[in-house]
């Protein structure tokens, strides 16, 4: 039998540090949420308004983990269960390199709910990304002399994704809606124009409207608005 995998958060500082910390006991149970924000387009005449959809919103996990320290005794040897609990509860503190809290993975194992959902592109996941959004401590069993022993923790973990993540994990594919486009090794405006475009020879439209002098020399990493075409 196979023996079960430990989920892992994983945190990542602006100085470049990464941080495994192993839940203690795996949760039993995972909460998900994740809702789009739609906009009311009111028509005269109409039985109901329009939906125009206008973004989506950041994904939340909710989870409890719990943690246990009675093993190392109650008296003279008890160790606080908060040489655990406080590892969690450090990543929601600011760090003083990036002036915000470390950028963090929650990870388990290659069946992480997403992973499976069938035709979004490049948007499978098999971890979240994330901050963590908030921690509720409660501490349930103390040692005689007061020491905290056992306690469970209420976490929530807000999706978090750069511009650049989520501009590949789109990759919208409409020629006649302004799109953006990161320039990579090997790019060419031809290329992007028959990506964007399904259309190489449209490659001016997108040199037009970025003033791009010489399209032969593209920098890697330059943001490019790629206009819509009829």
């Amino acid at each position: 039998m196979q023996q079960l995998q430990k989920a892992t958060i994983a945190a990542t500082y602006a100085s470049g540090l990464v941080v495994f910390i192993d839940v203690q006991y795996n949760p039993t149970e995972l909460s998900f949420e994740k809702a789009v924000t739609n906009a009311d387009i009111n028509i005269p005449g109409l039985d109901t308004p329009l939906l125009q959809f206008v973004r989506g919103n950041a994904e939340k996990l909710t989870l409890d983990l719990f943690f246990d320290t009675t093993d190392s005794g109650m008296g003279p040897t008890a160790t606080s269960v908060t040489t655990l609990t406080d590892l969690i509860y450090g990543l929601i503190k600011i760090d003083p390199d990036g002036h915000a809290p470390p950028v963090c993975s929650f990870l388990w194992n290659p069946e992480f709910p997403g992973v499976d959902v069938q035709n979004i592109g490049n948007q499978l996941r098999n971890e979240f990304q994330c901050i963590v959004e908030s921690v509720r401590q409660k501490f349930t069993f103390f040692s005689p002399t007061g020491i905290p022993l056992r306690a469970t923790l209420t976490v929530t973990l807000r999706e978090y994704k750069t511009l650049e993540q989520q501009l590949f994990e789109l990759n919208l594919n409409s020629p006649n809606r302004t799109q953006s486009w990161i320039v990579q090794s090997g790019d060419t405006l031809s290329s992007i124009a028959g990506k964007l475009y399904q259309d190489p020879t449209q490659w001016r439209y997108i040199a037009n409207f970025n003033n791009i002098e010489d399209p032969r020399r593209l920098q890697p990493g330059t943001f490019l608005t790629v206009p819509p075409i009829t």
